[in-house]
C-alpha cells in the first residue's frame, strides 16, 4: 500500500475515531458516575475520565494537523491549494478548545470550589463543558470533510 493511500485512510479514520470517542466520553463516561455514586465521588472519576480525554484529544488534534499539513503542502506542490488548509485551521482549532477547556481551567477548580479566585466553580465549569462542546463540533465537521 502507498504512503499517500496510508496517509488518506488515516486522515479519514483519525477524526471519527476521535468524534465518537469525545461521542462516549460526553454522553455516556461523564453522567454515569453521577448517576451511580456521591457527588464527590462521581467528580473525582469524572475529572480523571476528563484528564486522560484532555490528553488524547491533544494527540489526536496534532495527528489530524500533521496530517492535514502533509496533504495541504501536496496539494499546493501540485497547484490545487495552498499550504494552509481548512483542515488545519479546525486541527487548530481544536487543540485550542483542549488547551483552554481543560489546561488552562482545571487548576482553576479547586480554588474555585473553595470559593476563592475571581471565578466561581460553577462559570468554570460552564467554560470547560462549553470548549468542550465547541471542539467535538469541531471535530464532527473534521470528520464530515474527511468522508467526502
Amino acid at each position: 500500500m502507498a504512503r499517500a493511500e496510508l496517509m488518506a485512510r488515516a486522515q479519514r479514520l483519525l477524526p471519527a475515531l476521535w468524534a465518537g470517542a469525545l461521542a462516549c466520553v460526553g454522553l455516556i463516561a461523564t453522567p454515569a458516575p453521577f448517576a451511580m455514586l456521591a457527588v464527590h465521588d462521581a467528580g473525582r472519576v469524572v475529572s480523571r475520565i476528563l484528564a486522560q480525554e484532555a490528553w488524547l484529544s491533544l494527540a489526536a488534534g496534532v495527528g489530524v494537523l500533521l496530517l492535514a499539513r502533509l496533504r495541504a503542502r501536496a496539494d499546493a506542490q501540485a497547484g490545487r491549494g495552498s499550504a494552509f488548509s481548512t483542515d488545519m485551521v479546525l486541527a487548530l482549532a481544536t487543540v485550542f478548545c483542549t488547551v483552554a477547556g481543560y489546561f488552562a481551567i482545571q487548576p482553576l477548580l479547586p480554588a474555585a470550589r473553595a470559593g476563592q479566585g475571581p471565578f466561581s466553580f460553577g462559570q468554570l465549569h460552564l467554560a470547560s463543558a462549553s470548549f468542550f462542546v465547541l471542539k467535538a463540533l469541531l471535530v464532527l465537521v473534521l470528520a464530515w470533510r474527511a468522508s467526502r
